[in-house]
Order: structure tokens, then C-alpha cells, then sequence
């Protein structure tokens, strides 16, 4: 598999001397799109993570960027696909069931799609098979279904580590890895700032979780009723870690109006949060202020 170099150190790297950063990419399906802007800023303040963690969408976002790709080249990349009917069509031709039987299994589960399939047919070559072939470490949330707990993927095989974070129940099958049924890792960690935390000295936390729109009045479908219920239980999951601990900057775009299966919408999703941009390179602006004060 070819993979492109990393990027080139850029000139305005900061000296060895300065402190480190780690960043934390939580879930939220096409909301989630929002990250490419964090990875561009960081590229253009020079900034290289020393760490990586990842919840489902987050977590391929975040193993793009563990691969050497650069903000620009994921987000070209995720443009050729979802503003490309054409070529999204050809790629969910190879996400087809691959025999009869993965087909009768389909059906009896209630058209529960197979994430490794789809992964397998969308990743870019740069990601590798592997968490050892990655430039920077990469942790990866999911979780056990049967065990009840929450699972960190940090080596092995790396794409079945991403499928199963990013494998929502009911639209995804879970994922079997090493023999343990695993699903999305947004229910135990969607935002695993805690993870990176101790890698690093200041901790980047982008959470894209979303939730219901406030002001609605008009009885949500099935659907949105599943994924909204979804939206709640990570909020408040995040909302009671934040009791206990908190990242250095923690960032949440306006994402609420976007569904999780909106990748087709993705000039939208990018255009109403430009703004993270900025509000990266203002808040790491402003972190690294206050720590040449208190020195």
C-alpha cells in the first residue's frame, strides 16, 4: 500500500523547548467533517501532536493525521468523495456484501451494514493496516459490548480498530476483534481527552457530539429519535468527566443542525464551522500566553 510522505516540518515550528500538544477527536458522524479545520490550523501554527485520541468519526480523522496527512490533503480528499456522486457511488459499489451469505446475514439483521466493508472502500492509502506504522501514536475509543466497558485500541490491526469505533449500533454491525464484540466508542469516551492528557503538556479537545436542536417542537421520527437519544446519553457522559478533569481547550462547533449520516452536505458542514479555525489558533494563542505568565 503507498503511502505519501509527512508533512515537512513547517518554518514557524516552535523550538524543541516548547511545550507539547495532544489532541483529542471526538465522535459525531458527519459532524465530524468540523475536524478537518482543527487539522489544517494546527498544520499552519507548525504544530505536530505528540499524541492522538479518537472516537468514531474522530478517530479516522485522527488516524489520518497520526499518518502523516496533512489538513489540506484530508480535506481534498474528503471533497473528491462527497461532492463526487460518481465516484461515492463506485466506492459503495465495493462496499457491497462481498458474498450470499454476508448478504443473508444482512437481512437478518435488520439492514445493519458492515463498517469494515465500507472503511475498507473510503479510507485513503495513507492510512496503514497497522497502529505500528503510523508517525504518531494513536489511541482509539470503543466499546464492549458484552464486557461493559470501554475499550482502548492502541496497536494491532489499526482499520478494524476504526470500524469499530465508528460502528453505531443498529446502522453498523459490531465488529469482532480479537474475540470481542465491540461497538461505537462514543457510548464509554466520546470525547477522550483523558486519554492524551498525560502525553502531553496542553490537551486540544474538539467535541462534535451535537445534540437535538433547542427550540423544536414537531415529534421526532424513529431516526432522529435513536440518534438523538445517542446525543444525550455522550453529552452527558462528557458533561460528567468534565467534573472531574478538563482539557487545556476544549472546542465545540455548531453542529447540532447537521444528521450524523450528512456527509453529502459537507460544503455546508465545513462552511458552518470556519470559524474553528480561528478559534484554534486564538485559544492555543491564548494557552500558551497564560503559561509565559505563570512562569
Amino acid at each position: 500500500m503507498s503511502r505519501s510522505p509527512g508533512p515537512k516540518t513547517p518554518a514557524n515550528t516552535r523550538p524543541s523547548s516548547s511545550p507539547t500538544f495532544a489532541v483529542a477527536f471526538g465522535g459525531g458522524g458527519a459532524r465530524g467533517l468540523a475536524h478537518i479545520h482543527v487539522i489544517e490550523a494546527l498544520d499552519e501554527l507548525g504544530i505536530r501532536p505528540v499524541a492522538i485520541s479518537g472516537s468514531s468519526i474522530g478517530a479516522i480523522m485522527g488516524a489520518g493525521m497520526a499518518a502523516g496527512m496533512a489538513g489540506k490533503e484530508i480535506h481534498e480528499y474528503a471533497r473528491s468523495i462527497f461532492n463526487n456522486r460518481t465516484e461515492l457511488a463506485a466506492r459503495m459499489w465495493r462496499a457491497r456484501p462481498g458474498s450470499f451469505a454476508e448478504m443473508l446475514e444482512r437481512g437478518r439483521n435488520l439492514a445493519q451494514f458492515n463498517i469494515e466493508r465500507i472503511l475498507a472502500a473510503f479510507l485513503p492509502d495513507q492510512i496503514p493496516q497497522d497502529f505500528a506504522a503510523l508517525e504518531i501514536p494513536l489511541q482509539v475509543t470503543a466499546t464492549d459490548f458484552y464486557g461493559h466497558c470501554l475499550q482502548v485500541l492502541r496497536e494491532g490491526d489499526l482499520r478494524s480498530a476504526l470500524a469499530a469505533s465508528a460502528a453505531i449500533p443498529a446502522l453498523f454491525r459490531p465488529v469482532r476483534r480479537n474475540g470481542i464484540i465491540l461497538i461505537d466508542g462514543g457510548f464509554f469516551n466520546p470525547v477522550p481527552f483523558d486519554l492524551v492528557k498525560p502525553l502531553a503538556d496542553i490537551t486540544l479537545a474538539i467535541d462534535v457530539v451535537g445534540a437535538p436542536e433547542k427550540g423544536k417542537r414537531a415529534m421526532p421520527g424513529t431516526v432522529d429519535l435513536m440518534f438523538g437519544a445517542s446525543q444525550l446519553m455522550m453529552q452527558s457522559v462528557t458533561a460528567q468527566k468534565l467534573t472531574t478533569q478538563h482539557p487545556d481547550i476544549l472546542l465545540r462547533p455548531p453542529v447540532s443542525k447537521f444528521r450524523v449520516l450528512d456527509f453529502l452536505k459537507i460544503d455546508s458542514v465545513l462552511a458552518e464551522t470556519a470559524s474553528l479555525k480561528d478559534d484554534v489558533k486564538r485559544s492555543v494563542a491564548e494557552v500558551l500566553e497564560r503559561r509565559e505568565g505563570a512562569r
